[in-house]
């Protein structure tokens, strides 16, 4: 069995008074496409920015590796933060640097390598999310699919252990989020990395969950848990198979 790179344990979310979500408890195996998918306004974005240290939980533990992110020194929360990358909605490229600045970025700031070795790595990274012969584009020149797959060269250009993706097929037609769907089992083979969605999108959860857990915002916490297709093959909960079958007719 995969070890076990992403635990998440008796966690609360809310803000002041208000709660968004209690008692999540959940673990990410490593290499496994992990998707959070419930419905908008659920505490899907709430909990990702526990995840990745942009809010800090009322009460529980997100554990790295072992490691206690809420509870790291400053040294182990840098080495955790640089285990990871994000894709946020719309990709979120600066609009005054193109493309391929964009992706230099994270290189420019957090390695020692040379202008050269960096613009080799920017055209790697670019390839791999087939944006190759595009560094030079400004992020308007580009459509909202090529602006999520640069936002992806980006998130990878530290090599993460874990990608982190905010809703990613937000705002794209059908056969631009297939594409990155498809792209996201993609870079999983190649590069081994670990990846948590985001999503309400059925086709990306049906095409890519390994395995899901579905929030409820009624209820404010977490109401099913397992491969996406099993769920809906298997669970009696009428709110699990009515998220799993919306539209279907």
């Amino acid at each position: 069995m995969a070890e076990t790179v992403i635990e998440v344990r008796n966690l609360d979310l809310g803000y002041g008074d208000l709660p968004v979500m209690r008692n999540l408890n959940f673990s990410v195996r490593k290499g496994e496409v992990f998707v959070v998918m419930g419905t908008s306004g659920c505490g899907k974005s709430t909990l990702l920015k526990s995840l990745i240290g942009l809010k800090e939980p009322q009460r529980g533990d997100v554990l790295y590796c072992g490691k206690n992110f809420w509870l790291a020194s400053e040294t182990e929360l840098e080495k955790i933060i640089r285990s990871f990358g994000v894709l946020y909605q719309g990709g979120a490229l600066w609009s005054s640097l193109t493309l391929g600045e964009n992706v230099a970025l994270p290189l420019q700031l957090y390695s020692d390598l040379s202008e050269e070795q960096i613009k080799e790595l920017v055209a790697l990274k670019l390839s791999l999310v087939r944006l190759s012969g595009y560094a030079d584009f400004y992020p308007g020149e580009l459509s909202g699919g090529m602006r999520k797959r640069g936002g992806l060269a980006r998130a990878l250009a530290l090599d993460p252990e874990i990608v982190f993706f905010d809703e990613p097929s937000s705002g794209l037609d059908p056969l631009s989020a297939k594409m990155l769907d498809d792209l996201i089992l993609e870079l999983r083979d190649i590069l081994g990395v670990t990846v948590v969605v985001v999503t309400h999108e059925l086709a990306s959860i049906f095409a890519i969950g390994d395995n899901a857990i579905l929030l409820d915002a009624e209820s404010k916490t977490m109401i099913a848990q397992g491969p996406p297709k099993d769920l809906l093959a298997s669970s009696r909960d009428g709110r699990v198979i009515k998220f799993l079958t919306r539209g279907v007719k």
